[in-house]
Formats: C-alpha cells, sequence, structure tokens
C-alpha cells in the first residue's frame, strides 16, 4: 500500500496551545526528561495528548522516541523491554508503568526480514525504526498522531488532527480499507474512540466497518477480550453496543445476530450496560463476569430448553447448556475462566432464587449480590419475577416477606412484613456458648 504523503506539519508553541506539563503524569515527565537529556527526541503521543485537548483525564501517557528500543533500556535501569510483535519499552516507577516506543518506518525500509512480517495484508512484526515523520503514519487515527515535544513543549500535526479534533471527528490515516487489514482491532478501536469521546466516525473511515467484521476471527483470542473489556466495561458502554451492533461487530465476538437481536435480550443487555457505566461513573467495581452472565442467558436459556426436551433433568440440563454455551462463546472470543466461573454462578444461582429455599444459606452465598442484581435486570421484562426480587430485597434488609406477597412488597392481609428475630443459643453451664454467627449479607 503506497502510504499516505505529508506536507509541512502544523506547529504549535506552547502559548497557542491548552496542554500543560501541570497535567502530565510526573513519571511521564521523567521519563521525557530523561530521554531529551541523553541527547534524544521525546514526545508525548497518542490517547494522552488527545484526551488532554479535549479535556478528558489521560489514564496514562504514551512516549515516543528516536531511541532505539535496547537506549532506551540503558537511560533508565528500572525499565524492561517487552513484545516480539512490536519491541518497545516500559519503564517503571513504583505501580506506575510509562510506555515508551521507537518512531517506526515503514516496512519496505526494514535492513532484516525478522524485523517485518506480515500475513497478507496483516501486520505480524512491526520493529521498523525511523523519524518522527515516518512514524506518524504508520499511526491509526489522526487524533492518535499529535506529538508533544518536551524540549520545546511545542504540539507538532503532521496530519490535520487539530482540525478533526475541534470537529470531533474521527479519521484514519491513509486508506481506511488498509489500515484496518493492517491490522483488523482498529475496528474495534474506532468504535471505542467513537464511543467515549462521543466523535463522528467518517463516512470514508467508516464504510468499511460493515464490510470486514470477519476480519476480527483472525485477531489473537487474548488481544480481542482485552479491547473487547475496554469497549464495554470502561464507562461508555451502553454507545458501544449500539456502535457494535450498527456495524454487525458484535456477531464476531459474542454468539449473537445483531441484525435478529431479541427485543428481550436486546433489553436486558442495554440494562446492564446502562448499570455499568452508573457503576463506572460512581467510581465502584465492574466485572466482566457479570455481563458474561447478561449478554450469554439467552442462548443458555435456548441450549436448556433443547436439553429439557430430551427429559434431562433440570440440573444436568443446566449443566449441558452450560458448557455448550460457553464453548460457543470460547470459539467466537475466548474468556478466562476467572470470569467465566462466576458467571455460570450467577446463572445456577437464578433457580435457586425463585425457589426462594433456604435464604440465609443463600444470603450467605459468594456470588448471592451478583445473582440477585442479574435477577432484578430480568424482572424490568419479566414482571412476574418482581415478587421474587421483594422478597430477596426485604430479606436482605432482615425482614421476612411472605413468599406469597405481591408486587408492592405487602403480605396478603396488607399487615407491614415482620422483622425477623434472631434467635439465641441454649446456654450450657455457667460459661454459656455464644449464639451462632449469622451470615453478613453480600
Amino acid at each position: 500500500m503506497p502510504e499516505p504523503s505529508l506536507g509541512p506539519p502544523r506547529i504549535l508553541p506552547r502559548s497557542e496551545h491548552s496542554i500543560s506539563r501541570a497535567h502530565i503524569s510526573k513519571s511521564a515527565l521523567n521519563v521525557l526528561y530523561g530521554l531529551h537529556k541523553a541527547g534524544y527526541e521525546a514526545c508525548l503521543v497518542g490517547g494522552g495528548v488527545r484526551d488532554l485537548l479535549l479535556g478528558v483525564t489521560p489514564k496514562d501517557f504514551d512516549i515516543a522516541t528516536s531511541a532505539l528500543p535496547e537506549q532506551v533500556r540503558a537511560t533508565f535501569r528500572n525499565s524492561r523491554l517487552i513484545g516480539r510483535r512490536f519491541r518497545l519499552a516500559h519503564v517503571h516507577f513504583g505501580p506506575d508503568i510509562v510506555e515508551v516506543a521507537t518512531y517506526r518506518a515503514s516496512h519496505d525500509k526494514a535492513e532484516d526480514e525478522a524485523d517485518a512480517r506480515l500475513d497478507g495484508d496483516r501486520i505480524l512484526r512491526d520493529n521498523v525504526y525511523g523519524t518522527r515523520e515516518e512514524d506518524v503514519i504508520r499511526r491509526d487515527f489522526t487524533v492518535n498522531a499529535l506529538y508533544y515535544r518536551i524540549e520545546d513543549f511545542s504540539l507538532i500535526d503532521h496530519v490535520g488532527a487539530l482540525e478533526d479534533i475541534d470537529k470531533r471527528r474521527l479519521r484514519t490515516i491513509g486508506d481506511p480499507e488498509a489500515r484496518y487489514r493492517e491490522d483488523p482491532v482498529r475496528m474495534l478501536r474506532a468504535v471505542r474512540l467513537a464511543a467515549k469521546l462521543e466523535l463522528t466516525i467518517e463516512p470514508a473511515t467508516e464504510a468499511p466497518l460493515f464490510e470486514l467484521g470477519y476480519l476480527l476471527e483472525t485477531v489473537p483470542q487474548a488481544r480481542l477480550f482485552d479491547e473487547t473489556v475496554k469497549l464495554l466495561l470502561s464507562g461508555h458502554g451502553i454507545r458501544s453496543y449500539e456502535q457494535l451492533s450498527r456495524y454487525r461487530l458484535l456477531d464476531y465476538l459474542f454468539p449473537v445476530e445483531s441484525a435478529a437481536l431479541a427485543p428481550e435480550r436486546d433489553r436486558l443487555i442495554r440494562a446492564a450496560l446502562t448499570n455499568t457505566d452508573q457503576r463506572v461513573a460512581a467510581g465502584l467495581p465492574v466485572t466482566p463476569a457479570f455481563l458474561i452472565a447478561v449478554l450469554l442467558w439467552e442462548p443458555l436459556q435456548e441450549a436448556m430448553a433443547h436439553q429439557l426436551v430430551r427429559g434431562v433433568s433440570e440440573h444436568d440440563a443446566l449443566i449441558k447448556a452450560q458448557e455448550d454455551v460457553l464453548r460457543t462463546q470460547n470459539d467466537l472470543l475466548a474468556v478466562p475462566k476467572r470470569f467465566t466461573l462466576p458467571a455460570a454462578e450467577i446463572w445456577s444461582l437464578q433457580s435457586r432464587l425463585q425457589r426462594r429455599r433456604q435464604p440465609d444459606r443463600l444470603l450467605g452465598h459468594p456470588r448471592f449480590r451478583a445473582a440477585f442484581d442479574f435477577l432484578a435486570l430480568r424482572a424490568q421484562s419479566e414482571p412476574d419475577l418482581q415478587s421474587v426480587v421483594n422478597f430477596w430485597a426485604a430479606r436482605q434488609e432482615g425482614l421476612d416477606l411472605p413468599i406469597e406477597a405481591e408486587t408492592d412488597g405487602e403480605s396478603p392481609d396488607g399487615a407491614l412484613p415482620r422483622r425477623r428475630r434472631r434467635r439465641r443459643g441454649r446456654r450450657r453451664g455457667a460459661q454459656g456458648a455464644s449464639a451462632p454467627p449469622v451470615a453478613a449479607d453480600v
């Protein structure tokens, strides 16, 4: 693919842009100054620069430099080199890690074939080093191709990024289809940036998204999972979901058909993602396990129905359905067991919650709260479950709500729910034993 040509860069001095060192992490500044002092050009680049200009607090700061990876390693004793596909350095400052990448160049400038490997159009190894001018055209989107140079605090724009940021527009550098074929994850990144920053994907950049989803099948599973987590659990999940469905990219991540998604399933997913976005905004923890349970709930029900018509017991049908659904999921996007196992527990607790037996024992289950939240989400589209939700909500408050209670939370005769009385253990002689501990609410 011919590389896009560059005109003279637009360079803004410190007085003409809003980026201040006060908003850059101390660790990133230490790396920038350390490289500059060692005689290398060093620039803050990528999402950190973009977010600062958009008024968003960056999650991390990436640095691009003229120094080779080994030279970065020699400059910082607290660094280590990582990656084979894309060789770079991580500089460690306690829990903070600053990523440092050497300027990249076009593959046709490779002196060693091992430094630049392609599989068709897809880049397998990208370790051909060059200048800043060569590096910029190797980047994905214009908004990620601004350079903040530490030696004079200037902002350097080679590709019209400042205008795109001003217009809140997402545009690839070079031919969009070729960029997506080089690295299919860029399609997910386009969706994520548009959702996170509320950018409009310009038509030429958007058009291939409708056609090239199948390329995601070539992406390593671990990388695909990481990108999916960023899409759905970073506070903009509902917008990401809408975009993934629009471009039918969701079909290559989960066992769904975006064009024929059942309304009930769509409502459940939207409710879960809205709740997740609210938790992220409030600074509360979120986990992929809960979202996996939501996204795969309807396929699980269908798989379980197939088992039940064969005369299998409900317990065995659930176990077999879980195995089938998770196997199908892992063919698309492998989810680590540390998330699928909790998701399976959330599923198995649904029938137990609906039976409402042994409530104190269930209240002490480590997945009770997640399973209850899942039940409450289901009740939004399954009104018959509301009395079950009310029952467990009351039990968490220490109230006895009759199983026959109506959805308004009152007992049949209109009396208020009774608060449970704690039983005291019998005394054994003068040194009576204390009452057994009551399971804490989860």
